[in-house]
């Protein structure tokens, strides 16, 4: 039904794991379609996504996407809620080569856009240009917002860089989109309202996060009547 290419299962997971497994990712995605207005074929970014469940992984992490192999991997035991995220990291990936100008060092649309790349003219890259505003910048487009300076202010806390990374601020954004819509799954999002990362703005909230997830939408939207056709 979805097309992927290739859904690789690690060895340590039971048969019994695996069904379990195949039904939580195959309703999440199914939700996914529905908020999105999207067809299967949107989520498998035409046929090119590979799945992983229980393969490999580290203790840092319970979801990964691999540039290199243009695969979501999702961990055994700590996997569940990181699927919108990891899934829009693989969109951000994939979409990237068809809203941009060839250029070198980057690999996210999200990342591409933040540095001005010049972005191929079309209506759907327009509207996904209009999200990228939306997320990073301020109402009147002219700075950034407080989404990404608590995103800044916490790599600092920290010493490290992760969460100001442009793709990762894209792929927090659209999970709180996608967790804030009515139709809930906890295995596709949670996390983005009471935990620790919320309550300091590593999500966007409030009317920042409606101006956001109006514009995500209504880009999704009409790339989901175009695949239609």
């Amino acid at each position: 039904m979805f097309n992927f290419p290739s859904i690789q299962i690690g060895k340590w997971v039971t048969k019994q794991e695996q069904q379990i497994a195949a039904n939580l990712f195959f309703d999440a995605l199914c939700d996914l379609c529905d908020i999105l207005k999207v067809n299967t074929e949107v989520i498998s970014l035409r046929g090119t996504l590979h799945l992983a469940f229980g393969v490999g992984g580290n203790k840092n992490s319970s979801a990964h996407y691999d540039v290199s192999r243009h695969r979501l991997s999702l961990a055994k035991n700590a996997g569940g809620g990181a699927l919108a995220h990891e899934w829009f990291h693989a969109f951000d990936h994939y979409i990237y080569s068809r809203m941009f100008l060839p250029s070198q060092g980057f690999s996210f649309a999200s990342e591409a856009w933040l540095h001005n790349q010049n972005v191929n003219s079309h209506p759907l890259n327009q509207l996904l240009s209009k999200s990228f505003e939306a997320l990073f910048l301020n109402d009147d487009g002219e700075d950034i917002n407080q989404f990404v300076d608590a995103s800044v202010r916490a790599d600092k806390a920290m010493k490290m860089h992760y969460f100001a990374l442009p793709q990762e601020m894209a792929a927090r954004a659209f999970e709180a989109c996608i967790q804030d819509h009515w139709l809930k799954n906890a295995f596709l999002v949670q996390g983005t309202k009471q935990t620790t990362e919320a309550k300091v703005g590593l999500y966007p909230n409030g009317t920042h996060l409606k101006r956001v997830s109006s514009a995500l939408f209504a880009y999704f939207n009409a790339l989901g009547s175009v695949m239609e056709k």
